[in-house]
C-alpha cells in the first residue's frame, strides 16, 4: 500500500504504524529533532531515531522551528537517513523556506523523488528517507518575525521551568499566541502542502513498483 498520511501523533509513533501497514510514504508539518541546549539536557526526538531504523518516507516542512537544525542535520548524518529537499537547495525551517543550511540534495518533482525511494528500497538501506518540503513563499514568515517569536517564547520556557516532554507543546502553544495566530495559519498551510506533494509522490511511486 502506498498512500499519504497526515500524522496527528508523533512522526516516531506515526511511523512505526506505518511501516506496520505498509504505508510507505506519509505527510507531516514538522520532524522533531534536537532540542537547543542538547548539550546539556540531552533533549533529543526520538523521531531521528526512527527514521535511521524505519523503511517510510517522510514529507514535511523542515525540522520544527523551536530545534536546533544544524545539530539535527548532523544527527540525521549518522543515522545514514537521506535528505531531499523539493525544488530548492536549502533545508527549509518550518515556518520559513530556508534555514540557512543546505540540504544534502534537491528534486523537483514528485517523480524524481518516486524515483529515488524507488532506489533506497532497492539497495536494502533500512532507513527512512526526509522530504523537506518548504512551506509556499506566500504562506511563509519572515526569519525576523517568527525568530524572535521564538526566542521569547524559549526565554519563557526557561524562566518558567518547562522541560522535557512539555517544552514543545508549551513553546508552539505561546508562539501562536505571541504570534496572534500567524504561525498557526502558516503551520495549516505546509501541512496541506506537504499533503499535496505526499500524494504526488505516492501516484508516482506506485507507477515504478
Amino acid at each position: 500500500m502506498v498512500q499519504g498520511l497526515t500524522a496527528g501523533t508523533t512522526v516516531s509513533a506515526t511511523m512505526r504504524i506505518a511501516a506496520l501497514a505498509g504505508i510507505e510514504i506519509f505527510a507531516t508539518g514538522g520532524v522533531g529533532g534536537v532540542h537547543r541546549g542538547a548539550e546539556d539536557s540531552f533533549d533529543i526526538s526520538a523521531d531521528l531515531n526512527e527514521l535511521g531504523m524505519t523503511n517510510t518516507t517522510v514529507v514535511c516542512a523542515g525540522v520544527k522551528s523551536i530545534l536546533d537544525i544544524p545539530k539535527t542535520l548532523e544527527y540525521l548524518e549518522t543515522q545514514r537517513v537521506p535528505i531531499i529537499a523539493h525544488g530548492s537547495d536549502d533545508f527549509p525551517a518550518f515556518f520559513t523556506r530556508s534555514s540557512g543550511c543546505k540540504a544534502d540534495h534537491r528534486l523537483n518533482s514528485a517523480e524524481e523523488i518516486a524515483k529515488a525511494m524507488a532506489l533506497h528500497h532497492a539497495l536494502g538501506s533500512g532507513t527512512g528517507i526526509l522530504i523537506a518540503n518548504p512551506i509556499p513563499e506566500e504562506d511563509a514568515l519572515t526569519p525576523e518575525f517568527i525568530n524572535g517569536t521564538i526566542e521569547a517564547a524559549v526565554k519563557e520556557a526557561a524562566d518558567q521551568g518547562v522541560g522535557g516532554k512539555d517544552v514543545t507543546p508549551f513553546l508552539l502553544a505561546r508562539i501562536n499566541e505571541l504570534s496572534e495566530g500567524r504561525s498557526l495559519k502558516a503551520n495549516i498551510a505546509l501541512v496541506l502542502n506537504n499533503a499535496n506533494l505526499a500524494a504526488r509522490m505516492a501516484v508516482a511511486y506506485k507507477a515504478l513498483v
